[in-house]
C-alpha cells in the first residue's frame, strides 16, 4: 500500500466518510458545522456520515447544544475496523452454521444425484479466466501451501497480486521456488519487468529460491504441497497461447495427486537440469 489513505478504502468507507474522518484528524474535536464547511460536505449528508463513522467506532460523539465530533486515535481506528470485520465474519459465521443442516440436508442428494455420470477425467480440472478469477485462486493455493510452493512463470508480473499470501507464506515457513524464463527468451519490455521483480524477491524476500529456465516454457502456473504417493497438492496452470489475449483465456484448476506429482517432477527437471540461477 503506497498512500496511507488508501485504508480509508480498505475498511469500506464511502468518498464522504473517508473525507470527513481524514478531515477530523486534521482538525480535533469540532461541529457537524464547522467539519461541513472544512471538508466541502453538503450540510443535509454531514450528520449521517457522522453518524455512520460514530456506528463503527472511528469517533466520539460528545453530548451538548451543539454536538461536537471527535476521532479516535488512528492506532484506535485501526484496531476498531479489525475488530468489526472479526465481528462481522463471527456474525456471518453464525448465519451459516444455523442454515447447515437444511441447506445440506437439501442440496446434498440433488448433487449427488447430478454427479453420478461425472467421469474421472472430466473431474481433472475445473477452470476460471485469466485475472482476477485466476489471481484469486492462485491467492488461496498460496494461503493453503503448508511446506512446498512452485512457480513457473516468465516474469511474475502479477506478483503485486500475490505479495500479501507470499509474504504470510513465508512467514509459515513453507518453502518457495520461482522458475523464471531466462530474459535472453523475452521481449525487452517483459525483460524489464521481470528485472525488476526478481530485484523485488532478492531485497524484500531473500528466502525465495530463484532459477532461469533456457527453453521456453509450455505452460506456467503455481502447484503447492505434491506427494510422490499422489495423495495430495493442488494447482493452477495456463498454457502458453502468444497469441491468445489474457482475457480471452481460462486457467485450470486441479487437486488430482497423480496430476500435481507430475508438475512437480517436470518442475525438478527443469530446476535442476535446464535452467541457470540468476546472472547468469
Amino acid at each position: 500500500m503506497s498512500d496511507p489513505a488508501d485504508v480509508f478504502d480498505l475498511v469500506g468507507l464511502t468518498e464522504y466518510e473517508a473525507t470527513a474522518l481524514e478531515q477530523l484528524l486534521s482538525l480535533g474535536r469540532t461541529t457537524a458545522p464547522n467539519l461541513a464547511e472544512a471538508s466541502s460536505i453538503p450540510k443535509a449528508r454531514v450528520y449521517g456520515v457522522l453518524e455512520s463513522l460514530s456506528d463503527r467506532g472511528f469517533i466520539k460523539v460528545i453530548p451538548g447544544r451543539p454536538k461536537e465530533y471527535q476521532p479516535k486515535s488512528p492506532g484506535e481506528i485501526l484496531d476498531r475496523a479489525v475488530e468489526n470485520r472479526r465481528q462481522s465474519y463471527e456474525s456471518f459465521a453464525t448465519d451459516i452454521d444455523s442454515y447447515r443442516e437444511a441447506f445440506l440436508a437439501e442440496y446434498e442428494p440433488r448433487f449427488e444425484r447430478a454427479s453420478e455420470d461425472i467421469s474421472p477425467t472430466a473431474e481433472l480440472f475445473h477452470v476460471v479466466d485469466v485475472g482476477e478469477p485466476s489471481e484469486r485462486e492462485t491467492r488461496r493455493l498460496y494461503d493453503d501451501a503448508e511446506e512446498t510452493l512452485r512457480v513457473i512463470t516468465n516474469s511474475f508480473a502479477y506478483l503485486d497480486s500475490v505479495e500479501r499470501a507470499l509474504a504470510e507464506t513465508l512467514d509459515r515457513g513453507v518453502e518457495v521456488s520461482v522458475l523464471f524464463l531466462h530474459p535472453d527468451e523475452l521481449p525487452a519490455e517483459k525483460a524489464a519487468v521481470q528485472a525488476d521483480i526478481v530485484d523485488r524477491l532478492a531485497s524484500e524476500y531473500s528466502a525465495v529460491d530463484l532459477r532461469f529456465s533456457t527453453e521456453k516454457l509450455p505452460w506456467r502456473g503455481t502447484l503447492v504441497d505434491p506427494s510422490m504417493d499422489y495423495d495430495s497438492g493442488e494447482a493452477i496452470l495456463l498454457v502458453e497461447e502468444p497469441d491468445v489475449p489474457n482475457h480471452m483465456r481460462q486457467a485450470a484448476i486441479t487437486d488430482n495427486g497423480s496430476f500435481v506429482a507430475g508438475m512437480q517432477r517436470y518442475f525438478d527437471l527443469i530446476w535442476e537440469y535446464g535452467s541457470l540461477p540468476p546472472g547468469r
